[in-house]
């Protein structure tokens, strides 16, 4: 398995990292076996945040009494504004966590590039939480590109983590590369898509050509078992995956929702994060679950969307989303209609 160093970091770890978004979906038992299991396969980065209600208290059960933490780097985030709520999320997440320190603390999904000096205090109190010890290395993560790039520029981040896939533009290629060159850990985020990749072997194979860190999330078993496999056997690009990887461009390039959820609550009710690629879903995964009675219904509550614009104003990805449900709702019912999928 190749290793990845982050950067100026000096973290050195397997490129084969565990995001713990997911586990908030499962119950204690369930999320513990799976992140030992993660550990004890050959994962040593584990990725959470403040924001993904009980996942930091679920790897805090896993690996904080036990001898393991000391092991593995463990990277957590912050949605703070304000440097009294940073400070007020880190303490939270050491408890929950059971650490006394974070390798790697972010502040996520930003608005800006903080800098020193520019009046919201936000870079100055992660440079106080380093200083005091709980914070080993001071990250950030973006969805917006023009925001990475401003960050990269700025010299002041040890990691950035932004979505990365084999999806990627020109300039999402070209933002590793910036990284690399300013010695900058690059975190990968959202290597399937939002669940939209299915390929494990065609997924590691994208990530092997570059010097990033994939953090695959995980809730299930199974799932975890198809990425320790690489341990055994390393994937490799080849002109078969190559083949099958610009098959899978062509047909998702474009407009497509990667199920980030930052465009959550709608006052309509609707379920934007799975509705506006539902067109996706229903042909990349069984499609029976997608059709039940209780879908169709929350299908049909976008014809309650008023256009209101609040989903556009908080997409990173700068999505028309209203039009995007209705050309997801149109193919839906029509494949509910035909049974054509």
């Amino acid at each position: 398995m190749k290793q990845i160093r982050l950067g100026k970091t000096e973290i050195v770890t397997p490129q084969n990292a565990f995001g713990a978004l997911p586990v908030q979906r499962v119950d204690m038992d369930t999320a513990v076996a799976i992140l030992r299991r993660a550990y004890e396969g050959g994962m040593t980065f584990f990725d959470t945040a403040r924001a993904y209600t009980d996942s930091e208290v679920k790897l805090g059960a896993a690996f904080g009494d036990n001898g393991i933490r000391e092991h593995i780097f463990i990277a957590s985030k912050t949605t703070a504004k304000t440097p009294e709520k940073l400070r007020e999320d880190l303490d939270t997440t050491l408890r929950n966590l059971k650490t006394d320190h974070l390798d790697i603390y972010q502040l996520h999904c930003v608005p800006q590039c903080y800098r020193p000096g520019d009046g919201t205090g936000m870079y100055e109190s992660m440079e106080e939480a380093k200083k005091a010890g709980k914070i080993l290395h001071i990250g950030i993560t973006a969805h917006k590109i023009g925001i990475a790039e401003e960050i990269v520029e700025s010299g002041l981040y040890e990691t950035l983590q932004f979505p990365f896939s084999y999806l990627a533009t020109d300039r999402d290629i070209a933002l590793v590369r910036s990284c690399e060159k300013a010695d900058m850990g690059f975190i990968a985020m959202k290597g399937l898509a939002g669940g939209l990749l299915t390929d494990t072997v065609a997924c590691m194979a994208f990530m092997s050509q570059f010097e990033v860190l994939p953090i695959w999330g995980i809730q299930k078993m199974e799932e975890l078992e198809q990425w320790l496999a690489f341990f055994d056997k390393e994937a490799f690009m080849t002109d078969e995956v190559r083949e099958f990887i610009e098959k899978d461009r062509q047909e998702l390039l474009g407009e497509f929702c990667r199920g980030c959820g930052y465009c959550m609550p709608c006052e309509a009710g609707i379920e934007i994060n799975q509705c506006a690629r539902m067109s996706q879903l229903i042909r990349r995964s069984p499609s029976d679950q997608w059709l039940t009675q209780e879908w169709q219904n929350k299908m049909s509550k976008i014809e309650n969307c008023v256009g209101c614009g609040k989903c556009m104003d908080r997409c990173p990805y700068g999505l028309k989303i209203p039009a995007l449900l209705r050309k997801n709702l149109e193919d839906y019912r029509n494949i509910v209609k035909t049974g054509n999928v």
